[in-house]
């Protein structure tokens, strides 16, 4: 099982990264770093969305209107980001959001990691992110919608089923 630190790296040469971005490092069993090509971790909203649609594009998920997702963004409380740095590239490699009504309850959305980053344990540090946000926010309900093959990595991460159960009601349009 691979477990992961964030550290906060003061490096002249990321100067420019250092408001929006985090130095990641995943370490595994041994305490060796894996190598990661450069990602960094970001809570900025200001998201490409032909990147991000290129991310979603990668694990299959159904295209959305740009527009909305924008939209989505724009009303998303948290957004926390994975970005690959090369030299003077960068490339979206994760991606998760969450919204909130500020008080009591958040819904947590979009959690996606590319292909060739999966089984890293980056997704781990995704959600550990917005819950760590959300809980310093004091918010105390936190859900979210998850395929069936995934319910176990979200139970691992401390999820469960609705303890009073509660069954979600959804609405469409007809």
């Amino acid at each position: 099982m691979i477990f992961w630190k964030t550290f906060f790296q003061n490096s002249a040469v990321n100067e420019s990264y250092e408001k929006n971005f985090k130095k990641l490092f995943l370490l595994d069993k041994t305490c060796d770093k894996i190598e990661l090509k450069d990602v960094y971790i970001s809570n900025t909203k200001n998201i490409n969305l032909y990147e991000l649609e290129q991310l979603c594009d990668s694990v299959g998920w159904v295209k959305r209107p740009l527009k909305k997702v924008k939209i989505a963004l724009k009303n998303s409380s948290i957004i926390i980001s994975l970005i690959q740095k090369n030299d003077s590239d960068t490339r979206l490699v994760g991606f998760a959001r969450a919204t909130s009504d500020n008080g009591f309850n958040a819904t947590i959305w979009d959690v996606v990691i590319h292909p060739d980053f999966q089984g890293l344990g980056l997704g781990k540090v995704v959600m550990h992110q917005l819950i760590q946000q959300l809980r310093q926010a004091e918010i105390s309900t936190i859900t979210l919608f998850a395929e069936p093959d995934v319910i176990s990595f979200y139970r691992k991460l401390g999820f469960i089923r609705d303890p009073d159960g509660v069954k979600g009601m959804f609405w469409y349009p007809r």
